[in-house]
């Protein structure tokens, strides 16, 4: 029994290290490595702007057009591709959130009629 909680216990841990890391914790360098994969073409033209701003996953979440046009982005085609990547990511966090929100609650429904 102890050994089956003990390799439980690994497993999760193991689990949970290849859980990718939050958009909300991202740092400057994390937005740089996002912009480079997902926004390739102008990521040489850009990466300055985001780094000169300190954009960190938080700020970057929260971004808009006008945001993108303030940081130097006046290429309009530009700018629409980057909002539209920005946008693929909302979507992407807010998924995740929900998924960690459902899996929380299953767990604590199993907890709550595991002590009935």
């Amino acid at each position: 029994m102890v050994e089956e909680t003990i390799n439980s216990n690994t497993n999760k841990a193991k689990a949970n290290n290849n859980k990718p890391k939050s958009v909300y914790s991202w740092n400057v360098t994390d937005v740089q490595k996002w912009l480079r994969r997902h926004c390739s073409d102008y990521y040489h033209l850009y990466v300055e702007n985001f780094i000169q701003h300190d954009i960190t996953g938080r700020t970057l979440l929260r971004i808009n057009d006008n945001s993108l046009l303030r940081l130097g982005i006046t290429n309009d085609s530009h700018r629409e591709i980057i909002w539209r990547q920005i946008l693929k990511l909302r979507l992407k966090t807010d998924i995740m959130e929900i998924r960690d929100l459902q899996r929380r609650n299953t767990n604590n429904m199993f907890y709550d009629f595991s002590i009935v």
